[in-house]
C-alpha cells in the first residue's frame, strides 16, 4: 500500500495557534526558519528516495522562490496552501477566491507547471465552510485535502468520510482525501499528522498505519510542518494550549519521519489521485 507524505510549508510564527499574538502584518519582523527547516525534510526524502506533496503558503513562496523551485526540481509535488494563512471560515468568499488564486499563481509561476491540489490552513474547510469546495472546484484545482473527519476546537466535519472521494458540484467535481483516522468506540481518532505524530508513541502511529493499509485497505495521509522538525526556533508565548499544541515533542518528530519512511512506502498525492475510485 502506497502512502502519501504531505509538508505543509509555513513558518512557526504562522500558525493559527499564534494568530492572536502573532498578527500577519507583523510576519516579516520575525526570524525566518522555513528555508533551512524545509530543506532538511528535502534531504531527509532524498536519503530514503520517498517523494512528497508540498502545500507551500504563497506569501512563504513569494519571499522564497527558490525553495519551491528545489521542491520542484528534486522530483517532489508542489500544491498549494492558500496565501495568507486565514482559516476559511473567517474569509469570505471573495476573500478565499482572491487568495486562493493569487497563491495557485504564483506556485505556477515559479515552477511552470499547474498546480492541482489544496490544502486549508488549519484543515479549515468546515460544516460552515463547505462554499469553498465550489471555488476549488471553479479556479481549477483536482483535488483537494482540507476535511478532518474528527472533533476539534479549530477544525474538522466529525462525520465526514474518513477516505478518499469525489465531491459533485454543478461547476464540477473534486476529488477530497481526508486526514487519516481510525474508528474507534464511534468515534473518529486522528492519526499519522502534526501534532499527534508528536503526541502519540512511534509505536501507536506505526499500528496505526498498518490498520489502515491491511484491515481497512486504505493508504494514510502524513502531514506534518518544517517548523516540526525545529526544536531550537523562538519560542512564542500564546497561550497554555497553544504553546503545549505547538512544542510538545519537537525534538522527535525528525526521528518519527524517519522510521515513517523506512517502514512505510511513501508517494506525493497526485499519485493517489491518478488512482481511480473502485
Amino acid at each position: 500500500m502506497v502512502n502519501a507524505i504531505t509538508i505543509d510549508v509555513e513558518d512557526y510564527y504562522q500558525v493559527s495557534a499564534f494568530e492572536s499574538v502573532v498578527p500577519s502584518d507583523s510576519w516579516g519582523s520575525y526570524e525566518s526558519r522555513v528555508e533551512k527547516n524545509t530543506y532538511l525534510l528535502l534531504d531527509l526524502l532524498e536519503e530514503t528516495q520517498a517523494y512528497a506533496t508540498f502545500f507551500v503558503l504563497g506569501w512563504v513562496a513569494q519571499r522564497h522562490p527558490k525553495l519551491v523551485k528545489a521542491i520542484h526540481q528534486r522530483g517532489h509535488e508542489v500544491s498549494s496552501h492558500g496565501y495568507s494563512h486565514q482559516r476559511v471560515y473567517t474569509q469570505t468568499p471573495d476573500k478565499f477566491r482572491e487568495e486562493t488564486r493569487l497563491s495557485k499563481k504564483i506556485l505556477e509561476d515559479i515552477i511552470g507547471k499547474a498546480v492541482n491540489g489544496y490544502r486549508a490552513a488549519s484543515y479549515s474547510i468546515t460544516g460552515e465552510s463547505l462554499w469553498a469546495i465550489d471555488i476549488l472546484i471553479e479556479e481549477g484545482f483536482l483535488y483537494d485535502s482540507s476535511i478532518f473527519p474528527v472533533v476539534h476546537d479549530r477544525y474538522g466535519i466529525p462525520n465526514a468520510e474518513r477516505f478518499s472521494h469525489v465531491i459533485e458540484r454543478q461547476s464540477g467535481s473534486i476529488r477530497e482525501f481526508p486526514l487519516s483516522t481510525l474508528r474507534f468506540c464511534g468515534v473518529n481518532l486522528p492519526v499519522g499528522g502534526g501534532g499527534y505524530l508528536r503526541l502519540f508513541p512511534y509505536s501507536l502511529t506505526k499500528w496505526a498505519i498498518k490498520h489502515l493499509n491491511l484491515k481497512e485497505q486504505q493508504p494514510a495521509i502524513v502531514y506534518l510542518h518544517p517548523w516540526e522538525v525545529d526544536p531550537k526556533q523562538p519560542r512564542i508565548n500564546g497561550s497554555r494550549l497553544s504553546k503545549f499544541r505547538h512544542y510538545v515533542n519537537l525534538g522527535k518528530t525528525e526521528q518519527t519521519l524517519r522510521s515513517l519512511l523506512s517502514d512505510f512506502k511513501f508517494a506525493p498525492m497526485s499519485d493517489l489521485a491518478a488512482v481511480p475510485l473502485e
